[in-house]
């Protein structure tokens, strides 16, 4: 087994197709890796999709991952099982089958082309928050230094 020394949250959401199939397959996938393991999952929350075209709603989860492998490698990892489950990107934020989203990656600042951590808009997202808050209420965004908790509670309704 490798050396599961990072601590990962990942947001999962699909509103195209059988909605928690899909955020289970992912999850199925991601626990597959050998690099990874799964260490806890929130709830599913039903919501409204926030920007893009009109659509369906969507189903979100948040995930405790541990994993050995780095934020841009595990990214990489996101990205093919997102294409795996038939995710295509042809409109900003439009419907899609599976999406998954690096909120934070232990307490690093991570900023490129590729990759933003923490999450740019995590903390204006309730459906991130909230299931976020759910598993991990104490860990603390490294650049607001607040934590999930706090900051869905600052959160506007």
């Amino acid at each position: 087994m490798s050396n599961l020394a990072h601590t990962a949250y990942i947001a999962l959401g699909a509103n195209l197709g059988h909605r928690e199939k899909n955020i289970t397959a992912a999850l199925q996938a991601l626990e597959a890796t050998r690099e990874i393991k799964i260490a806890k999952v929130s709830s599913l929350y039903e919501t409204v999709p926030v920007g893009g075209p009109p659509q369906d709603k969507f189903l979100n989860a948040v995930a405790q991952v541990k994993t050995s492998l780095d934020a841009p490698r595990l990214m990489s990892l996101c990205l093919r099982i997102e294409d795996s489950l038939g995710r295509k990107r042809s409109e900003r934020w439009g419907p899609r089958p599976i999406d998954l989203d690096i909120l934070l990656f232990d307490d690093e600042i991570h900023s490129s082309e590729e990759l933003t951590i923490p999450h740019p808009m995590m903390h204006e997202r309730r459906f991130v928050l909230e299931p976020l808050a759910e598993i991990a209420p104490d860990v603390v965004h490294p650049m607001l230094e607040q934590t999930a908790a706090e900051l869905l509670a600052d959160l506007k309704p």
